[in-house]
């Protein structure tokens, strides 16, 4: 459990949209932008690293995308790169931040790059693990981790025992699944639509990885079945600033499974 406390704000952007934000700390923000999936929330993905970051002198805020957490879950609609980069960014406007570290992992991952390409002033630094949107979308939904869980979540008796399945995918060791964890996303998931997962509509922006000029941090599991591994090279051959790590025996979510790794990494390449 977080120690720091946390507050919560409500932001309205185009479209007649709600866009959470929770926060905790002081100092330049960092920004962390969770992945896709059912249950999916901004705190759910990365309760494991508020301290740390917190405790090192960073304003934590944490955005649920447009679908997820407890943000608006529009129906009938595509859930595009734009929409989500779009509705986080003016939410984040909104919220007074003028310039941060944005952290994304998986879906946040492609937010973030997205983010950064629209408006470079506005990104210090970037932080990746295992960030989408660098390959076409077939490429995605043929990968084990992916292809299970639009499947799963397609079924009209998801259930909780199919969100532990999931959530368990994500990892190398079910161990870091908790009950809590399980129960929280479940909360959310049987409220979202099927359209955030069913009707997702992502672009490729790996072309344009050459105009990230910002350092940039990366992550990825060895064991990663969402997000392809080769996806790596693209970072080091076409950015300017850009240093990986890769972890054996690790899945999706470096951040959970290598939590103290992360955060201590992290922390020190923000601080130069």
């Amino acid at each position: 459990m977080t120690r720091a406390a946390i507050t919560r704000a409500v932001h309205k952007v185009s479209g007649g949209y709600e866009i959470c934000i929770q926060e905790a700390g002081s100092g330049p923000a960092v920004v962390f932008i969770h992945g896709s999936g059912p249950g999916a929330s901004g705190l759910s993905n990365f309760r494991q690293n508020v301290d740390a970051f917190v405790d090192a002198g960073f304003r934590v805020i944490l955005p649920d995308m447009i679908g997820y957490g407890a943000s608006s879950k529009p129906e009938g609609l595509d859930y595009t790169l734009h929409l989500f980069t779009d509705t986080l960014f003016e939410a984040l406007k909104a919220h007074g931040i003028e310039k941060a570290t944005l952290v994304g992992n998986s879906l946040g991952g492609g937010v973030a790059i997205q983010i950064a390409l629209n408006d470079p002033a506005f990104v210090d630094r970037l932080i990746l693990m295992s960030p989408g949107c660098i390959e076409e979308l077939p490429v995605y939904f043929a990968m084990p981790g992916i292809a299970n869980m639009r499947s799963a979540f397609g079924s009209p008796e998801f259930s909780i025992a199919d969100q532990r399945r999931l959530a368990e995918s994500l990892v190398f060791d079910p161990v870091h699944v908790t009950d809590e964890l399980v129960a929280e996303r479940f909360e959310v998931a049987r409220i979202q639509p099927k359209d955030v997962l069913a009707r997702m509509k992502t672009h490729n922006l790996r072309d344009r990885l050459h105009e990230l000029k910002m350092p940039i941090l990366g992550y990825w599991g060895f064991n990663d079945h969402f997000m392809p591994l080769s996806g790596i090279d693209y970072f080091l051959a076409d950015c300017d600033d850009a240093r990986f790590m890769t972890f054996n025996k690790v899945g999706h979510w470096v951040q959970v499974e290598r939590a103290e790794e992360f955060n201590r990494y992290s922390i020190e390449f923000l601080h130069g």
